[in-house]
């Protein structure tokens, strides 16, 4: 079974291109993110045509995620209790005994900004809804755009940036939270000394320089770590694939037994 991420930052904008990742690397379970559009306006049937059925929590104009399966998938959830004002950010499907949540954790902007508050009280809210409502002895996986470089080794210049978003002790403690009940980051878990990024600014030629975070993540229970065989970041689908503009997020996926 293959399963990945991707924050295709706005389904309307990046539509094709995502037909032609899932054609070439033929991903069972995809979570995606950002989809910026709201339920009604999801294309389903185009979806369905390449073999997926579509779990969708959208939003207009900002947000949005969906869990996209080749096998028939269960609703589990749709958001995250309590969160609604902060958008459409969690959808949680079961498919042929997984359960599978595409998650976009919000960014916070910058420290001093009055989102960064929201941002780590929904990570607070992430952990307790974990506990009450899974099980870290089931499988189960978290995948999606944490908008937190886990470590040092996550950033590409992590002295300059260190206490800056994404790089503060407050959101890292929040994403250890997710570590401790249960959760494994499976790219760590193949590659621990690896530096590598899934996420490269638009501007500045970053993607060129080397400028990126790792932040588009693939989390799973002890079940789903005893079945891992790889996990990539799919670096060259960042780039621009015959005349269809990529999205600022490569791909993430991961192969289990």
């Amino acid at each position: 079974m293959r399963i990945a991420t991707f924050n295709v930052n706005g389904l309307r904008a990046r539509q094709d291109f995502l037909l032609h990742w899932l054609r070439t690397r033929e991903p069972d379970l995809v979570a995606l993110q950002e989809l910026k559009l709201p339920d009604e306006q999801f294309p389903h049937d185009l979806f369905e045509q390449a073999g997926y059925a579509a779990l969708v929590h959208g939003q207009k104009s900002w947000n949005g995620v969906a869990v996209l399966a080749k096998k028939p998938l269960a609703p589990v959830q749709i958001g995250l209790p309590g969160q609604a004002e902060f958008g459409a950010r969690l959808v949680v499907a079961e498919v042929e005994g997984l359960r599978f949540a595409s998650l976009y954790c919000p960014n916070g902007k910058s420290t001093g900004h009055d989102d960064f508050a929201r941002k780590l009280a929904w990570y607070d809210a992430l952990a307790e809804h974990l506990a009450a409502s899974q099980r870290a002895d089931a499988p189960l996986v978290l995948a999606g755009d944490f908008n937190v470089c886990p470590a040092p080794l996550d950033s590409y210049d992590e002295a300059a940036l260190a206490g800056h978003i994404f790089h503060t002790d407050d959101e890292r403690a929040r994403f250890r939270r997710l570590l401790d009940w249960g959760l494994r980051d499976l790219f760590r878990e193949k590659h621990p000394t690896l530096r590598a990024f899934s996420w490269w600014d638009y501007r500045g030629g970053a993607f060129h320089r080397g400028h990126g975070l790792r932040i588009d993540l693939l989390l799973g229970t002890a079940p789903v770590l005893a079945r891992l065989r790889d996990v990539t970041i799919d670096r060259e689908w960042r780039k621009k694939q015959h005349d269809l503009t990529a999205s600022d997020h490569a791909p993430v996926f991961a192969d289990l037994a």
